[in-house]
């Protein structure tokens, strides 16, 4: 697979949108917001650092395979028809969330 961009210019956007489902406590609550075509949310988390290693991995061990409901998070990680990601990060007493946001 080749490798993702860094959307840099909805970085800003993406942490906000992190931000207002940490506040509802609401995954993909402001999905497309940002003008993505696929997210995935790893939400409440300790640390940014956990989300790499621990809900990234997770999503990565999801795959192969189908359903999109058994395989969403990895199928997104690897859909060769996204070309760039944007991160979104918020942090609060309440761990990390953050949303990872696709777009071709």
């Amino acid at each position: 697979m080749p490798p993702l961009a860094r959307w840099a210019d909805a970085e800003a956007c993406s942490d906000q949108q992190s931000a207002n489902d940490q506040s509802t406590n609401s995954p993909h609550g402001n999905f497309g917001a940002c003008g993505e075509s696929a997210q995935n949310t790893c939400p409440n988390w300790g640390a940014e650092q956990d989300v790499v290693v621990g809900c990234l991995q997770a999503m990565w061990d999801e795959g192969p395979g189908e359903p999109f409901e058994a395989h969403g998070h990895y199928i997104n990680m690897s859909n060769i028809e996204y070309s760039k990601v944007a991160c979104g990060f918020s942090s609060s007493g309440a761990g990390v969330w953050a949303n990872q946001n696709f777009a071709q």
